[in-house]
């Protein structure tokens, strides 16, 4: 079955006409930047930078189209400062791709591409509600998810705790009787929450691969932070 028929089949939005220009994508990403002047330091600018080399070697392995990756990664987290102000009111997928879709029309893109693009960054979250359909779509789902595990996964994790102003550690936390944005959303909380789970989640082959070598790094220091905080170590 060819990507053309694959993407009838599913639902998926069409392949673009046209390969995406250099200078074109140079504008966009200034232009994402922008959304970035006053990011928290766990969603800044840097982790953006961090998921577009991700995607590159990703989609390099996978055969993806390149233009639709790069453009969904530069603008797949725009839409995050909604999501901050609101403590997670707003999903900041669903915000991001209306902000992405008017940017990109500004631009002149294709119907055709805007869509594919768009699809990308309202599937790119944690939630089996939106799922991924495309591979690019896919792509990006696992590289922004391989951005929270592994040793930037642990670093992102206490960054967003102190954000919150999260204690430092809990080993005994009851996840079910905390919520998130408060003094109990540790690190670890996030570990047991969503970054144990999330190499259950990925999609394509290179990505399994990068998220096995991640976790089990991750594994290994939460079991060492436990005991360091008991003081066995």
């Amino acid at each position: 079955m060819t990507r053309a028929a694959a993407r009838k089949k599913t639902g998926a939005p069409e392949a673009p006409r046209r390969p995406l220009s250099p200078a074109l994508l140079a504008a966009v990403r200034k232009q994402a930047r922008v959304f970035f002047r006053e990011a928290r330091g766990s969603h800044d600018w840097d982790h953006t930078e961090r998921v577009y080399r991700l995607c590159e070697r990703i989609g390099r392995k996978e055969r993806a189209d390149l233009g639709i990756l790069r453009l969904a990664a530069v603008l797949h987290d725009i839409g995050r400062g909604e999501e901050d102000r609101t403590s997670g009111r707003i999903c900041h997928g669903q915000a991001g791709a209306a902000m992405a879709r008017a940017l990109l029309a500004k631009h002149g893109l294709d119907a055709i591409t805007i869509r594919a693009v768009v699809h990308c960054i309202r599937t790119h979250r944690f939630r089996k509600r939106t799922v991924p359909k495309t591979l690019e779509a896919r792509i990006l789902f696992d590289a922004d998810k391989l951005d929270s595990i592994g040793a930037v996964g642990i670093g992102r994790a206490f960054l967003f705790a102190g954000e919150v102003g999260a204690r430092l550690h809990d080993k005994d936390i009851d996840v079910r009787r905390t919520r998130p944005y408060t003094r109990e959303d540790t690190a670890y909380r996030e570990y047991l929450v969503k970054l144990g789970r999330v190499r259950e989640r990925i999609f394509t082959r290179e990505g399994k691969r990068i998220a096995a070598e991640r976790h089990r790094y991750m594994v290994g220091f939460f079991a060492r932070l436990n005991k360091e905080t008991d003081g066995i170590l």
